[in-house]
């Protein structure tokens, strides 16, 4: 697929929930991005990068390039590459007395999505970069510092091109200790201004788990506080993040279930996902009833 049919629009999105925690995060990428700086949102899994990538490109107003960082990608996969060749050949009998023929051969270059983006001032948003080589990102280098994309011959007989002014990069990370992950290069990263991101204030991940669901604010905060307090739990293998609240709630609305001890519904959603390898000895139970300060008749 040639990079020009991925280019989208994007429109910040009518369930993206705006509170003082997130408007203060929004703000600071904004200015680093207005004053040309890429910006890295780095954070595990769950801490909602990619919904805050693509809200900030749609906020920048211009047309959006995206990129999934992959281990199988080289420099070719962002820049481009040699697609073909395209023959010519004229043939010229003006003069029947003469025969002159001529015959061009050619490579076919196609750009990739990086230099599309750099080419024209798209906002680019390379998500989960670091799950490509850091032999793969090391064009980004010069785009980023000297704003120039140095290009392998081929490319219509150009070896580089200018960054347009209008280019706008939004990165995201996921911890080094993941798995398919690989350590950026230092002078990659020297390039860009990381934002890091964690878990939001409880108020925000209320509003958010609502706004996702369906469910009243006072449900979603129930499920928030539950959620909260089995990621406080010791020796807690995998924290549930925003993500589990999301869930929750999503599937007690479509299920009709309530956040309460006393309804089976809930019970089973809860043990189902917030199974984070604490549930020894009913310990998930224990902690979903001492939460909402009443037993539950329901088991597991």
């Amino acid at each position: 697929m040639e990079a020009e049919a991925t280019v989208i629009r994007l429109e910040p999105g009518k369930d993206f929930v705006i509170t003082p925690f997130i408007k203060s995060i929004c703000q600071r990428c904004l200015a680093y991005l207005e004053a040309g700086y890429p910006v890295h949102l780095s954070g595990s899994a769950g801490t909602g990068k990619t919904t805050l990538a693509m809200h900030l490109a749609g906020l920048l107003g211009r047309s959006v390039m995206i990129i999934y960082g992959d281990e199988e990608f080289g420099s070719s996969d962002l820049l481009g590459k040699d697609k073909g060749f395209v023959s010519s050949r004229l043939i010229d009998n003006y003069v029947h007395s003469v025969l002159r023929t001529e015959e061009n051969v050619k490579s076919l270059w196609v750009d990739q999505r990086l230099t599309t983006a750099c080419k024209d001032g798209y906002t680019l948003v390379y998500d989960e970069f670091s799950r490509s080589h850091a032999e793969a990102n090391n064009v980004l280098l010069s785009v980023l510092e000297e704003k120039l994309i140095v290009l392998p011959e081929g490319r219509y007989g150009e070896s580089y091109i200018s960054v347009h002014p209008q280019f706008r990069a939004i990165f995201t990370s996921n911890p080094d200790e993941y798995a398919g992950v690989y350590t950026p290069q230092s002078a990659l990263l020297d390039r860009m201004i990381t934002i890091k991101l964690g878990c939001y204030d409880f108020e925000t991940e209320v509003a958010i788990t609502a706004a996702k669901s369906g469910l009243l604010p006072e449900e979603a905060r129930k499920i928030v506080e539950l959620v909260s307090a089995v990621r406080e739990e010791p020796n807690n293998i995998t924290p549930p993040t925003i993500r589990a609240s999301i869930m929750i709630g999503q599937i007690l609305c479509h299920r009709h279930g309530k956040p309460a001890p006393g309804d089976s519904i809930f019970m089973e959603t809860c043990m189902d996902v917030l199974y984070n390898g604490i549930d020894k000895d009913g310990k998930l139970q224990k902690v979903i009833e001492t939460a909402f300060g009443e037993k539950s008749s329901v088991t597991n």
